[in-house]
Parts: structure tokens; sequence; C-alpha cells
């Protein structure tokens, strides 16, 4: 993987590499809408790949993959930014959804099942569903996949309104930790399930859906309901 001289050889990272930008691309793409192409978020990160070979000292202290890996999740983020990759139905479907089940769980002051959200909307069963493929990634992000760099601001910073306490400030306060742990113990049991094999054992969609026992697809529709309920619980935090 290295020249003569002791330097990367492009060729060689981008041979070695490639399969792990792919992969990246595609737990990326698995929270983001349909409209978001694939191959985009690949060549962005393949430019972000070619970006760390020039980059990278072996004198910072830190391997090259971890070194690759920021690089790569950062120049897909910026395309993702650039491209204003949600468009407005996305975020209009996504409030209409947390509205209707913030509706349900004030009257009922329990979790709003699937029929009792669709009802609310006034849309069939099958609508309500299509709805949650449309609304599909409505601003999820990691936080490593943002992780600033010594000589850059923050790229998840850029995405956030001036004002206002950021993601990571939220997370150092007890009271907000307390307000998520509740939120998500209070999810219906599936999609509490859902999200730990997601967030905490990084499952891949398709496999979530294998221990489930339901489709991909099925899956990611369940990941948009789950993600609306906390924000429905954490409004005031948001």
């Amino acid at each position: 993987m290295y020249t003569p001289r002791g330097t990367l050889d492009r060729d060689s990272v981008i041979e070695r590499y490639g399969k792990m930008v792919r992969r990246v691309a595609v737990q990326m793409a698995s929270r983001l809408p349909s409209s978001i192409e694939l191959d985009d978020l690949v060549q962005a990160g393949l430019i972000g790949l070619v970006d760390a070979v020039s980059r990278f000292d072996a004198g910072m202290g830190v391997q090259f993959d971890t070194f690759a890996m920021q690089r790569v999740r950062g120049a897909m983020l910026d395309e993702l930014r650039n491209a204003d990759w949600m468009p407005r139905s996305v975020r209009r479907n996504q409030r209409s959804i947390e509205q209707a089940i913030h509706s349900i769980e004030q009257r009922h002051g329990r979790p709003a099942s699937e029929r009792e959200i669709a009802d609310e909307l006034q849309m069939s069963l099958e609508e309500y569903q299509r709805l949650l493929s449309s609304a599909k990634g409505s601003q999820l992000v990691y936080f490593e996949d943002a992780a600033g760099e010594d000589d850059e601001e923050n790229r998840y910073e850029q995405m956030l309104p001036d004002e206002g306490p950021t993601p990571e400030r939220r997370l150092e306060d007890v009271r907000f930790r307390e307000a998520l742990v509740q939120a998500i113990d209070g999810l219906p049991e599936r999609e509490r399930l859902l999200m730990s094999l997601y967030y905490v054992e990084e499952l891949t969609l398709k496999e979530i859906g294998e221990v489930l026992g339901v489709t991909e697809s099925r899956v990611s529709q369940l990941h948009t309901q789950a993600v609306a309920r906390l924000r429905t619980k954490l409004t005031g935090w948001m």
C-alpha cells in the first residue's frame, strides 16, 4: 500500500478500501429518502478517500483506517448538504406523521398504533405505510458521521441553526439523556428492538428484517415511525 518512498499509493488504497466506501454509502443511504442515489454517495466517498491519501500524516498519531473513515463520511455529508437532499415534501410528510402521533398519544396516553395514525391522517393503512417510506431519512445522522477534524469546522454544526445548543451539548445535559432513555423505553416493543439492533448491534436493515420476520422495506417503515415517535417525545429539546 506504500510506495518505495514510504508514501501511500493511491491506487492501492482505493483497491483496498473501495468496499469500505461502498459499505459506508449503503449504511448512510438506508437512512435517507429513495431519491438519493447510492452511486453519488459512493463517488463522493471515493473522493474523500483520495483526499485522505493526500492529507494523511503518520506523525499525527492516528491510524490511516480511522483518518480515512472520517474523510469518507465527511465527503458524503458534504455531498448531501450541497445537494439539498431532503425535499420539502419529505419534511412535510415527516411533520404530518409526528403531529398525528402527538395528537393520538395526548388523547390516549399510550403509543399510537399504525392504524390509529393512518385514521388520524385520514388515509388507509397502505397509504400511511407508503407515506412512511417516502419520509425515510428525516434528518437522522450519526454523530460520528459528522465528527469534525482539527483543521475543519464540525460538519454537523454547519447544518444547524446559528442559535441554540449543539447536539453534543444536549447529550451532555443529564436531563436530556434521561428524557431520551425514557422516550426509547416508551417505544412499542418491536420498534425498541429494531432501534437496538440498528444502533447498538449495528445490523443492516436486511438483517433486522430476518430477525423480525419482515421485509427490508418494512423495517425501513418501522424505523421511520420510531424516529417520528422519538422526535415527538423530545420536541421540547429540539
